[in-house]
């Protein structure tokens, strides 16, 4: 099975050099290899799970209670305007 490491480099934004792209290609057969021993294993009578704890809803309630003020929360902010944090930007036009 021939794996196109240039495309799966590509769909996951990898920039790679062709160097890498070789030895990745390797690594990754092998690791398909390995893993495609999971094919032999006999599952008859073995239930699909997706977790194996037993645990159910192990969340809290949500429940409404006091928070911070907005005093409070702002408190220990570098940089403030307005009443809002104050941040460097986050996006920037290239």
């Amino acid at each position: 099975m021939k794996i196109d490491i240039k495309h799966i480099a590509k769909l996951a934004n990898l920039p790679l050099k062709d160097s890498e792209l070789v030895k990745l290609e390797k690594q990754l057969e092998e690791t398909l290899k390995y893993v495609s021993n999971l094919d032999e294993v006999d599952t008859k009578g073995v239930e699909p799970t997706s977790q194996v704890t037993g645990l159910e809803n192990v969340l809290r309630e949500d429940e409404v209670r006091p928070s911070l003020t907005q005093e409070e929360a702002l408190r220990n902010a570098k940089s403030t305007y307005n009443g809002l944090f104050k941040t460097e930007a986050v996006f920037s036009e290239e």
